[in-house]
């Protein structure tokens, strides 16, 4: 059974910007939905998929990184839900003040299902602001 202790455990590299101590956490095949309609938008079948269609074009635009910081965890049985602010600035200087909302799915204490809402509209404008 999962513990708030251990997801607030696993977060903490992200908000940390230890990527790489998140995502040692995460099954090589995660199942990873990023909803909506904007460039970060998609399915992703893999660590490595997810990794390129997100957190790789982001770092292209946001130099420090998506600074995430959970602000609320609800964790049952084998779930969790996680509510992270990001405190990260875009290269034009664009506050990017998303917020995310991710319902995480646990298997043998690795993340292997993630679906993850947030503000499409802020972060096709950055994407407008910042090309890649």
């Amino acid at each position: 059974m999962i513990t708030e202790a251990y997801v607030r455990q696993i977060f903490q590299g992200l908000e940390q910007g230890d990527g790489a101590g998140f995502f040692a956490y995460v099954d090589d095949q995660v199942d990873w939905t990023v909803e909506g309609t904007h460039p970060l938008a998609g399915h992703y079948k893999s660590k490595a998929d997810f990794a390129a269609g997100t957190f790789a074009k982001l770092g292209k635009v946001l130099p420090n990184g998506a600074q995430l910081v959970v602000e609320h965890l609800l964790v049952k049985d084998d779930e969790a839900v996680v509510e992270l602010h990001s405190l990260a600035t875009a290269k034009n200087g664009m506050r990017f003040d998303n917020r995310y909302c991710w319902v995480v799915h646990f298997a043998d204490g690795a993340i292997d299902r993630v679906r993850a809402y947030l503000d499409s509209a802020m972060v096709a404008r950055l994407f407008q602001e910042n090309p890649i």
